[in-house]
């Protein structure tokens, strides 16, 4: 059994599902329906997702992030073709070479600040064309949000994707937390991927309320035809995708994505501004999602530690504090209270800023 009285901070991974998401999968559950995605729920979720895309896009639920990443870069590039992304990209740092030894992918990584991708930065690695030699550029791929809580601009990825295509390349988006980058732009989805000029996203829903699914949504339709052979070979056609289908269309057909995000987004800016009311602490990055990025020294992250799950970011004392959908106030504020405490007691607990 669950110890349902375990809050933290680790990743909004650690979140259960959301009620409105389990009442859907519970509604799916009644009776008998089409296997493979012939099914009412993935109709209804080919429709949402248009709603959301535009007309052209079409959907394909899979198990998780790290399978939606894949099949997208499979999607967009020849066998003999390498991926541009940032040295911090998710796909680069947290999918245990999956895209090299699952698909046989190149990553090419590019070092960043602040864990974006810019063109000058893309066209460090953007050549050898035509030399058999040299792995071609065929994609870019950039994490939204970033895995340091920054956020592309639909500007910043617009002239990412018109460098891509000037060049012959596509550009990917990998959002798992792409709601949280939309509800902090203030804008809809299409305008930061399908307006901005990309090519294929993986659309996150395990991380904002979902049981588990998540998907791959193709913007250009000459991509999709593939997708349905790509998602079987990679062992992501699930049989009965209407329980997949039902948890997106449940997040997606209304504003349940945004109001999740939204909440996990506040209570980041509420974290990051009762830790950075403490003296001395270092926010290091820009909250512009729903997570918080700081440096306290070892002892304060072992005395918050005994109440609350995080982890470290680096070897220096820099840790993740990572916001969900269920994350209260109350949680936030026990946690400044407990870093706050560990100062007040004599053991200073954070690096020079």
């Amino acid at each position: 059994m669950a110890d349902i009285g375990t809050r933290g901070f680790a990743s909004d991974n650690f979140a259960g599902a959301h009620p409105e998401v389990l009442a859907a999968l519970a509604e799916a559950n009644g009776g008998h329906a089409a296997a493979y995605g012939q099914d009412p729920w993935t109709d209804r979720l080919g429709e949402v997702v248009r709603s959301h895309f535009g007309d052209a896009a079409r959907v394909f639920p899979v198990f998780n992030g790290t399978a939606a990443n894949v099949i997208s870069l499979q999607a967009v590039l020849p066998k003999w073709g390498a991926v541009i992304c940032a040295e911090g990209a998710h796909v680069n740092t947290d999918e245990n070479g999956a895209p090299e030894r699952v698909a046989g992918i190149k990553l090419v990584t590019v070092p960043t600040a602040g864990g974006k991708l810019t063109p000058a930065l893309v066209e460090t690695q953007a050549w050898g064309f035509g030399d058999e030699h040299h792995a071609q550029p065929a994609a870019v791929s950039v994490t939204q949000a970033t895995e340091v809580g920054t956020t592309y601009t639909p500007s910043e990825l617009r002239a990412l994707a018109e460098q891509a295509h000037a060049l012959g390349m596509r550009l990917h988006v990998d959002g798992a937390r792409l709601a949280n980058s939309a509800a902090f732009l203030g804008v809809p989805l299409r305008e930061i991927t399908t307006d901005a000029g990309v090519d294929v996203v993986s659309l996150g829903g395990t991380k904002n309320g979902a049981l588990m699914a998540d998907a791959v949504v193709v913007l250009d339709p000459a991509l999709a035809g593939g997708l349905k052979y790509l998602r079987k070979m990679d062992m992501q056609l699930a049989s009965k995708m209407r329980f997949l289908s039902a948890q997106l269309v449940a997040l997606f057909e209304d504003d349940l994505w945004l109001r999740s995000a939204s909440h996990a987004n506040s209570m980041a800016q509420r974290l990051a501004a009762g830790l950075g009311s403490l003296e001395g602490v270092t926010i290091l990055y820009e909250v512009q999602a729903n997570g918080v990025f700081c440096r306290l020294r070892e002892g304060a992250v072992e005395l918050a530690r005994r109440r609350f799950a995080f982890f470290d970011w680096d070897n220096k004392g820099a840790v993740r504090l990572m916001c969900a959908w269920d994350t209260t106030e109350e949680d936030v504020d026990a946690f400044v209270e407990t870093v706050g405490d560990a100062a007040a007691d004599g053991q200073s607990p954070f690096s020079a800023p």
